[in-house]
């Protein structure tokens, strides 16, 4: 494949079927709506930072939110379309979010590693250091998990770009 073959394929990729999209995008909100789940389900079981299941709310909601604005019609916006007041409502949106879902995840991070390794046995002398085994778990792996996904995206990205110029595409042209 040439240079000009690779550029109009990352230019113009092509786009998956909508059985694949809609799998992708349920698959993806299992994650938000188990956090949802299990930060109301254990809403008062961790005296000691009673913030943790709000975050597993609000991180929860947010994402199944983001997902199904993502779905909307009309909310993507083509290279060679105008821009319209929906598509820009949509970009400031994604935006402000966005923003909001960065800082929320740097604090939700402060809240769960500070309390690390919490007691997870309720008794009556330990109750302001207790939080339920299930709910810190739960909020410690799927926030760890988001490190992991970015370590290997990194990982991946420079091994790409390392084969990249390594094997690099020939021009046609050159001799």
């Amino acid at each position: 494949m040439s240079n000009n073959g690779l550029i109009q394929h990352i230019r113009n990729p092509p786009k998956p079927s909508v059985p694949v999209v809609v799998i992708c995008r349920l698959l993806l909100s299992a994650i938000p709506i188990a956090q949802i789940a299990i930060g109301s389900v254990y809403l008062e079981d961790c005296p000691r930072n009673h913030y943790i299941p709000i975050y597993l709310i609000v991180v929860g909601v947010l994402g199944v939110v983001l997902s199904v604005v993502s779905c909307l019609p009309g909310t993507r916006q083509r290279k060679d379309e105008p821009s319209t007041p929906l598509t820009r409502l949509c970009k400031i949106w994604n935006v402000l979010t966005s923003v909001f879902i960065f800082c929320w995840f740097i604090t939700g991070n402060v809240w769960i590693y500070s309390i690390y390794k919490p007691d997870y046995k309720k008794n009556t002398t330990n109750i302001e250091q207790y939080c339920n085994k299930t709910l810190y778990l739960f909020a410690f792996w799927t926030t760890t998990l988001v490190y992991i996904i970015l370590g290997l995206s990194l990982v991946c990205g420079c091994c790409i770009l390392v084969c990249r110029f390594v094997f690099g595409y020939e021009d046609p042209d050159d001799g």
